[in-house]
């Protein structure tokens, strides 16, 4: 038996200003080596990410959270125009395949004077009972993500030298 959808009452914008230059902060939500090492709130960890970059692409996301739970996130480009916007719809379920949320995310990067500012927005347009509970924290997971691609940014702009 599927639970009941409902209609959404999360509409999330998130934005933070990084000091890199707006085609490495682009590369970063592309890459799946890099995308692997920010996706996810806070104590979450990505044990597989791969990624289709381009419109029709896929990007599939397998996060874990700290309390062992396990978060399959399956999306579809709707438009990549490098350096500038992404648009993805994606669906998120839990460890047995059960729908959690659906939601449409829009990036957008704007670059000034070599730092890019980059939003978030998305909106749940679909949630079951169980992804109610999931979304009241999504404010705080992309504010977390940001935070970890702040890190992973950072990293790459300064590697250590042996």
């Amino acid at each position: 038996m599927t639970a009941a959808v409902r209609k959404p009452d999360v509409d999330v914008t998130v934005a933070r200003v990084f000091d890199a230059p707006r085609d490495l902060v682009f590369k970063a939500w592309t890459d799946p080596k890099q995308l692997a090492q920010w996706w996810g709130p806070a104590g979450f960890t990505t044990s597989r990410c791969e990624v289709d970059s381009r419109p029709g692409g896929h990007m599939q996301i397998q996060m874990h959270a700290p309390d062992g739970a396990v978060y399959q996130w399956q999306s579809t480009f709707r438009e990549i125009d490098a350096p500038k916007r992404i648009l993805f719809d994606s669906a998120v379920a839990d460890r047995d395949g059960n729908l959690l949320f659906k939601g449409t995310h829009t990036v957008t990067f704007e670059e000034n004077n070599g730092k890019t500012r980059l939003t978030v927005h998305s909106l749940a347009n679909a949630v079951t009972p169980a992804g109610a509970e999931a979304l009241k924290g999504m404010p705080e997971g992309w504010s977390d993500c940001l935070e970890r691609l702040a890190e992973v940014l950072a990293a790459a702009a300064n590697p250590r030298r042996t």
